[in-house]
């Protein structure tokens, strides 16, 4: 990996596939989060720029990042500074608050449309729960919308009805066992991109809502981009009805724009959750958004919702983030991004014309993956045409190459500042041979 661990343990590595048995033995399925299990055993012993590194000594190009998170790519030098030097500076004080919060909340309320005020919160998931506990508390209302295809996290209000079979569309489709009915009951599912439908559902039952969350694009279904005419809509019908619109910006944020997709499109939400890319991975999030609405998060005598965590704002996280801002904010940051993103998604173009598969490159910026379908989805009742069997087969087959993502079918990969026109071509010749080897079978 071109010196590329040199600051690693030099603890002998063993074998991924003992590490598995021994990981087996003390946590549930061997992983610390059920999206992180691929076919085979993988525990990685280093990761640098845009490659990783397993216990078996295998490299890889990474173009999971995290889920997305790491947006500069792994140990960036700037941020592991940052990081170091806020660690000696300050730790965890638990009371009051800390210089560089503050700093960080001022930037994020300059740099976001919806932001006037900010809630810092550890991971995307809680940032969208506190969200709908917020907009409950305001309106007086129970039911919450969400849309087919759209991952909130991992809370009962929001966990249901992502990728979902054709036969559980149209029904309560949980993500698990144990979530709460009452809580699954109050959430009302419809269809990305259909403003005539979720107009007909503010009709039918607007004094009832109190949200209306969406990811502004479905990115963990791929990349479904919502559009101009339906998020604005959303928002005229929010506010028609005296309900709050929330913009889940987990993974958008900070990686399609400083602004978020909400700057991009020109659509302001109530509300906005932001994490991942927010701090090139570590563990940070944030809910903006307006300031009659984030006041309810004041303590008491004047606020009347309770948000609280010993972890929020941790300074050393909030350093990352600010290094991360840092990086984000240089001139031509994501011009490079989104250009890089651009050429793998024509490269990917070219190769399946050129070997006859009924596929097509989609993304934005930079995030890029195979439909193996034909046409344009615009919700996710079209991705189910996608050949979730060819799909799967070439990501398996990518990985035995050295070119690693999600090997879930519709899951994004991405790139970052760390990767390289060099990765590109690796890793699309790659495709070119793994692609050749479909279209024969």
């Amino acid at each position: 990996m071109t010196g590329s661990f040199d600051q690693r343990s030099t603890t002998t590595s063993r074998p991924a596939d003992e590490l598995q048995r021994r990981a087996g033995r003390v946590m549930p399925g061997g992983v610390a989060s059920v999206n992180r299990l691929v076919s085979e055993p993988l525990y990685i012993v280093g990761a640098h720029g845009a490659e990783i590194e397993d216990a078996s000594g295998r490299v890889f190009v990474d173009y999971n990042c995290a889920f997305g998170a790491t947006i500069l790519g792994h140990a960036d030098p700037l941020v592991a500074e940052r990081v170091a030097r806020e660690s000696r500076r300050v730790g965890l004080v638990g009371l009051g608050g800390t210089d560089v919060e503050v700093e960080l909340a001022e930037r994020l309320v300059g740099l976001i449309p919806c932001a006037e005020q900010v809630a810092f919160v550890n991971s995307g998931s809680e940032a969208t729960f506190h969200a709908l506990r917020l907009a409950r508390a305001v309106t007086g209302r129970e039911k919450i919308v969400k849309f087919q295809g759209a991952y909130h996290g991992w809370h009962d209000a929001v966990a249901l009805n992502v990728a979902s079979d054709r036969a559980a569309l149209g029904r309560r489709d949980p993500l698990g066992a144990g979530m709460l009915a009452s809580t699954l009951d109050a959430t009302l599912v419809a269809r990305f991109n259909d403003l005539e439908g979720l107009r007909d559902l503010f009709d039918r039952r607007g004094a009832e809502i109190a949200a209306v969350i969406v990811e502004p694009i479905l990115h963990n279904v791929g990349c479904v981009a919502g559009t101009e005419s339906f998020l604005r809509g959303a928002r005229e019908l929010c506010d028609r009805h005296g309900a709050v619109l929330v913009f889940d910006e987990v993974i958008t944020g900070f990686r399609h724009g400083l602004g978020g997709y909400q700057e991009i499109v020109g659509v302001t939400p109530h509300l906005g959750a932001f994490g991942k890319a927010l701090a090139n991975g570590f563990p940070i999030a944030a809910l903006v958004g307006e300031a009659s609405l984030l006041e309810h998060f004041s303590p008491r005598p004047t606020g009347d919702v309770y948000l609280a965590g010993t972890y929020n704002g941790h300074p050393v996280m909030v350093a990352a983030a600010l290094a991360t801002l840092d990086r984000l904010e240089e001139p031509g940051t994501y011009e490079r991004l989104y250009a890089l993103g651009a050429r793998y998604r024509h490269g990917l173009d070219e190769l399946v014309a050129r070997h006859g598969l009924p596929a097509r490159a989609s993304g934005f910026g930079s995030v890029w993956l195979l439909e193996f379908l034909t046409g344009t989805p615009s919700c996710y009742e079209d991705l189910l045409a996608n050949d979730s069997r060819t799909d799967a087969a070439f990501r398996h087959a990518m990985l035995e190459r050295g070119h690693i993502t999600s090997t879930t079918p519709l899951k994004r990969w991405n790139v970052t500042l760390a990767h390289t026109d060099d990765h590109r071509t690796r890793t699309l010749e790659a495709a070119d041979a793994v692609l050749a080897e479909l279209a024969r079978a």
